[in-house]
């Protein structure tokens, strides 16, 4: 029936494709449908990784007689929020508005104009517990479309215009944008204060799980948008930097040394559905592991112990490792996600892949001619208790700091677990390649790959000798004082080279960001600004690893497109293009949510790259715009400190200047020497560039009529693009960040 979802970029919509539900995508064909045979429109939210989404597809829509009802008395329209997150937000604001609460998959009634009437998440196909079965839920809303019209009209409106009021809320936190002003003008500065930031700070510090780590109760959740600010923050002199500094270093380590982290492949699962991080929701996200990639790159540099810099380290190897080897496609991009659940004996079971029994772990260790001495000193480091599953078997994690000579058997071993679950069945990957998460990507592969190689210089080191126990290429990228840290670092840059070329030669065409692809080819609708900035957010961080302008220039194009494209009458707004039902279900209003997610917003990552490009060029316009765009951290620091944590990264680098680095010379030695001790004393909010620094060549800005003598090196530290001293020394160059910070 649904072959209309057959050659979907989206691998949740294929999954669907041989229901008998005739689903359809969404678009405009399909609310033209309902209007034709005057039904209302049925729509369901989810995504490829989601185990509920598996669990209502296989009770529900693969029921004929429930299909059968549902094709009779509704238009059926499948949506990936990956794919659409615009539209998912939408109609989340209604299901949160109508349940006080919401999740997937969703499932949403609207009008065939798009207006919601009616909504819920997973319905189980019996009545249970006060819950309504799925086929009670369309019987009585068909029900209510049949012989209730007036009411329903009257819900879809009242919805319409409550989620109409919130988009006003998102409009008064980003305020208006005056894009008039040009560079030869007096630019109008909004009024930013750093104080709000240590509020925040301290806000957060009482939300620390000081038993567990990290904050709040369950389900635990990675903050990595707040972790970049409480990073950034702690590398400064500013106040509460200490408390900040404390916080991120032992949430960091929490979550490495627990379930939520594959101790044996590397990677990062969603959450954990209890407090002590000892059971985790299974699915792998790019954006939570390309977020973590960056951040344990920035805490190898700032950690207070040389153990928890070499744990840092060997998160960031064994997490691009895992990158590499599970999410690339071909061609360069990253896949989206690799599924919670795995298929046993055609059954679904969430985490199946992942989880052991105490014989299992013993017979994976004989075939390895373990001996019994080793295997059982290895089993008691595991907590098999607090991560027991329901049904059967436990995730591996310890719950405690290992000694090293613990630390040294489990890397020793793990190899032949490794092996071991290797030979299971292994979860499904959902192949869509998202534009702004693979920047995100970008950024963090750039980021790793400058620590590994700054790590291996300095004689700091993982520790880790590399062990990927399936015959794969750890050996290529085991970080550390090792001959192979070079080799690690190259090998990271060209797999952050080779993601940023698919997204430009796939995802961008005639000034156009595309959000997704399958198969190498875009699917046909605008990326949002997450996109837009995200990519721009990795090109910058690749230039400022490697040099090439290609990748500046291209981050400049994407810069100069978002702000045409989604500032509307001075109001930005996360999507360009608009869609008609999504503007009739609220309102016809549209402003840009400025909170973060799991994922950084699209306004604050618009922000950051406005800072960026603005040290980069000298645009005194794009600073102001950016500072425009920061003026709600000023309200949501202290409030909500965890929904705003990158735009208060950004408003930390900011307020900074943000330093600006230019090295430039010919003897590539001393350069690098000179990059090497800018990155150690700068902190991650430094804005770096390198290059020859021949006259005018350079095509940027910051690097324009940047002398060196011949053979030699010399490094420019400026803030606002007002410079000090050009050095040679790697030593001053630290006294300078130093007097500046």
């Amino acid at each position: 029936m649904a072959e209309r979802l057959r050659d979907q970029a989206s691998a949740y919509l294929r999954q669907h494709a041989d229901n008998p539900v005739d689903w359809w995508p969404f678009g405009d064909e399909a609310f033209a449908e309902a209007r034709r045979r005057s039904v209302p429109v049925f729509i369901s939210v989810g995504y490829a990784a989601c185990h509920w989404c598996h669990v209502m597809a296989h009770e529900s829509f693969e029921d004929a007689a429930t299909a059968r009802y549902l094709n009779e008395n509704f238009v059926p329209v499948k949506v990936d929020r990956e794919e659409r997150p615009d539209v998912d937000a939408v109609y989340m604001a209604a299901t949160q508005a109508l349940t006080g609460q919401g999740g997937w998959p969703m499932s949403v009634f609207t009008l065939p104009d798009g207006r919601t009437f009616y909504a819920g998440t997973y319905f189980p196909p019996r009545q249970m517990q006060g819950t309504p079965s799925f086929r009670q839920v369309l019987e009585a809303v068909s029900t209510a479309w049949r012989d209730r019209p007036d009411e329903v009209a009257a819900s879809a409106a009242q919805i319409a215009e409550h989620l109409a009021s919130a988009q006003h809320g998102n409009r008064r936190l980003v305020g208006a944008l005056d894009l008039n002003t040009d560079n030869a003008g007096a630019v109008p500065r909004t009024v930013l204060s750093g104080e709000v930031l240590a509020t925040a700070v301290e806000e957060v510090a009482e939300q620390e799980d000081v038993r567990f780590g990290g904050l709040g109760g369950a389900p635990k959740f990675p903050p990595s948008p707040l972790l970049k600010f409480l990073l950034g923050y702690g590398s400064g002199n500013a106040p509460a930097a200490g408390t900040a500094a404390g916080i991120a270093g032992r949430t960091l380590e929490t979550m490495a040394r627990s379930a939520l982290y594959d101790q044996l492949e590397g990677g990062f699962a969603r959450y954990t559905v209890d407090r002590a991080w000892a059971v985790p929701h299974f699915e792998k996200m790019l954006y939570d592991n390309a977020q973590l990639l960056r951040l344990y790159a920035h805490w190898s540099r700032t950690a207070a112990t040389g153990e928890q810099r070499s744990l840092a380290l060997r998160v960031c190897t064994d997490t691009a490792r895992w990158l590499s080897q599970r999410l690339r496609v071909d061609g360069g991009g990253f896949a989206s996600s690799l599924d919670a659940d795995t298929v046993v004996d055609g059954r679904r079971r969430e985490g199946a892949t992942y989880v052991w029994t105490g014989d299992q772990l013993r017979s994976a260790l004989a075939s390895a001619a373990v001996p019994d001495t080793e295997a059982d000193a290895l089993l008691s480091l595991l907590d098999l208790e607090t991560g027991a599953m329901p049904e059967g078997g436990s995730t591996l994690h310890f719950g405690r700091r290992l000694d090293p000579e613990q630390e040294s058997l489990w890397l020793r071993l793990r190899p032949a677990l490794l092996a071991a679950r290797n030979l299971r069945p292994q979860p499904d990957r959902d192949d869509k390649v998202v534009a702004g998460w693979n920047g995100l990507a970008v950024a963090g592969l750039a980021d790793a790959a400058l620590a590994i190689a700054d790590a291996g210089s300095s004689g700091g080191g993982s520790g880790d000798g590399g062990d990927d126990g399936d015959g794969g290429d750890n050996g290529a990228m085991a970080g550390g004082a090792t001959e192979g840290g070079a080799e690690a670092a190259a090998r990271l840059l060209d797999l952050a080279r080779d993601a940023a070329g698919y997204l430009l030669r796939v995802h961008y065409r005639d000034g156009v960001l595309l959000r997704v692809s399958h198969d190498g080819a875009a699917a046909g609708f605008e990326g949002l600004l997450e996109d837009y900035a995200g990519v721009a957010e990795g090109l910058f961080a690749l230039f400022a690893a490697t040099g090439e302008e290609r990748w500046y220039l291209a981050a400049e194009e994407l810069v100069l497109a978002a702000e045409r494209r989604f500032i509307v009458d001075g109001v930005l707004q996360d999507t360009a293009v608009p869609t008609v039902q999504l503007a009739a279900a609220q309102g016809s209003l549209a402003a840009a949510d400025p909170l973060d997610g799991p994922a950084p917003s699209g306004t604050a990552l618009f922000a950051g790259v406005l800072v960026t490009y603005a040290a980069y060029s000298g645009s005194s316009r794009h600073r102001a715009l950016a500072e425009s765009l920061l003026a709600h951290v000023q309200l949501v620091a202290a409030r909500a400190p965890r929904a705003g944590g990158w735009a208060m990264s950004v408003l930390a680098q900011a307020l900074e200047g943000p330093l600006e680095l230019a090295v430039c010379g010919t003897d590539e030695a001393a350069v690098d020497r000179l990059l090497r001790a800018g990155r150690a004393a700068g902190g991650p909010g430094v804005v770096m560039a390198f290059g020859a620094g021949a006259g005018d060549e350079s095509r940027v800005p910051l690097l324009r009529n940047r002398q060196a003598p011949d053979g030699g090196a010399l490094a420019y530290l400026c803030q606002g693009m007002v410079c000090s001293r050009p050095v040679s020394d790697p030593a001053e160059l630290t006294a300078q960040f130093q007097s500046l910070r």
